[in-house]
Formats: structure tokens, C-alpha cells, sequence
């Protein structure tokens, strides 16, 4: 049972205390959580993070892929928010040492030239909502145990710390995403290949559940939006020194180096 929103505006104030002295996942709340109250406890958590100066810009859709669902053991796919602060154009250098047990996902962000609403859209309708895409890579913090503790994760906004894009195409008719190829690599040594179909059988299928994920919490996809669409393999560790990067066919490449 969801909490009532004078009781959820006092976890969300419980929560922001705790992300303050650094502690994400709050021991006090492990295994006390459903799904639908943590997504409430990060939207409450990211309006915060706004009113601080930082801008909404879009959204991620995770855990897409059956190698990370195995990997995490979840079978649904989950939300997150992308901010202002989080977004990094390729080739940036990190610091490591500024991470919290980083971690990299590769993935198509597309950006809509439109508002996009509706609980069964196809493909077709996110495609025309689209105005154009980037190879994309995911950073993200490993800030607690996220597959024990799902729910507290989801509420720390879903491991998500930045997004790092490259140069922008334009999503035509004659650009399949569920067939594109991708080779990740790390110091130039491959690690891992896959295709769009690992994400929900099409990249554009996640914006399409995200949409009508999105309704039930009264939002919506926006025209500007920023959508990660999920990861076409498993997600890697960053190590001190490595040099991530993933070449998408037919849409580009993207890396980062984390110093």
C-alpha cells in the first residue's frame, strides 16, 4: 500500500537529511520500500536537486537488456532522471577518485522534438516523436547493494551520476536502432558486443514503456527530453585510468577517461 503524501513528504525529508551526510541508501528503510512509494521518494528527491539550480533534462530507462536483468535479477525495466549537472559531452576526462564505484553502461540517448504521451504507443509513434539521437554512454555509482536493495536504489535515482554523449544524428526511416551493432571497449581492448534488439527488442520500445510508466506518477515525456534508452550489454566497472568507449554502427562513437 502506497503512503499517503503527508507520510511520503516525511520520508522524502528523512531522505534528503540522509543524502546530505552521504548515506544513499538508508539502513533505517532496507526492505521497507515497494516500487511505486521509491519512485515517489526519487521524483520528490530530484525536485529538490532542482530547486537547488540544477534542470530536469530527461530520463533513463534501466535494467532493459536480459544479460543486465540476470545480472541485477529483476525482470521489469525501471526509471531514473537525467539532470543538467549530468550531462557530458564524449572524450571528458573524470576523476575517479570522485566516484563512488563507477560503473559504465552503453546506450542510444534519444532526444524528442515533441511531447510523447500514451500507454500503448508503438514504435512508429516514438520514432515520429523523435528528433534525433547520440551514442551515449551511462556512468553510474554503485551507492549500495542494488540488487537486494532495489527499492532504495530506484529511490537514489537508479545508480544514475552522469551521461555522456556524442555528436547527434538524425533518426530516418533507414536507421534501424534494433539493428545496429555496438563494441565496447576499454583501453582499447575489446569487452563486450551486442545489438539495439537486446533493449526491449528496440531501443525506441523503452521510450514507448517509459511514457506510459511515466503516467501513473502524473508525468510525462516532453519535447527536449533527453531519454537513455538502455544498455545493449551488461554494465562494466571503471577502474583508475581506464579509457571507456563504445562505437554504435551507423551512429557514432562515444568515450570518456576516468584519470
Amino acid at each position: 500500500m502506497s503512503m499517503d503524501r503527508a507520510t511520503l513528504a516525511g520520508v522524502i525529508d528523512e531522505f534528503w537529511a540522509e543524502r546530505e551526510r552521504g548515506v544513499f541508501f538508508p539502513p533505517a528503510w532496507e526492505n521497507r520500500l515497494d516500487l511505486d512509494d521509491a519512485y515517489r521518494i526519487q521524483l520528490g528527491l530530484v525536485a529538490r536537486r532542482c530547486a537547488a539550480g540544477v534542470t530536469h533534462v530527461g530520463w533513463k530507462v534501466g535494467l532493459t537488456a536480459k544479460p543486465i536483468q540476470e545480472q541485477f535479477k529483476v525482470h521489469e525495466p525501471v526509471f531514473g532522471c537525467l539532470l543538467s549537472e549530468g550531462r557530458i559531452p564524449s572524450g571528458h576526462a573524470f576523476r575517479h577518485d570522485a566516484l563512488r564505484k563507477p560503473g559504465f553502461e552503453n546506450e542510444i540517448c534519444v532526444v524528442l522534438g515533441r511531447d510523447l504521451a500514451g500507454a500503448k504507443l508503438g514504435i512508429d509513434d516514438v520514432a515520429r516523436a523523435v528528433d534525433r539521437c547520440h551514442p551515449a554512454l551511462e556512468i553510474i555509482e554503485t551507492r549500495g547493494d542494488f540488487t537486494s536493495q532495489l527499492a532504495l536504489a530506484l529511490a537514489d535515482n537508479a545508480q544514475q551520476k552522469f551521461f555522456v554523449i556524442g555528436a547527434p544524428v538524425r533518426l530516418t526511416h533507414e536507421l534501424d536502432l534494433s539493428a545496429i551493432g555496438v563494441r565496447v571497449s576499454v583501453n582499447g581492448a575489446e569487452v563486450g558486443a551486442g545489438r539495439g534488439d537486446a533493449v526491449l527488442g528496440h531501443p525506441l520500445r523503452s521510450v514507448a514503456w517509459l511514457a506510459g510508466k511515466l503516467a501513473a506518477y502524473g508525468r510525462g515525456l516532453k519535447a527536449g527530453d533527453h531519454i537513455m534508452t538502455g544498455s545493449f550489454t551488461r554494465q562494466f566497472p571503471i577502474a583508475r585510468g581506464d579509457r571507456i568507449r563504445a562505437e554504435f554502427e551507423r551512429v557514432g562513437a562515444v568515450e570518456a577517461v576516468f584519470a
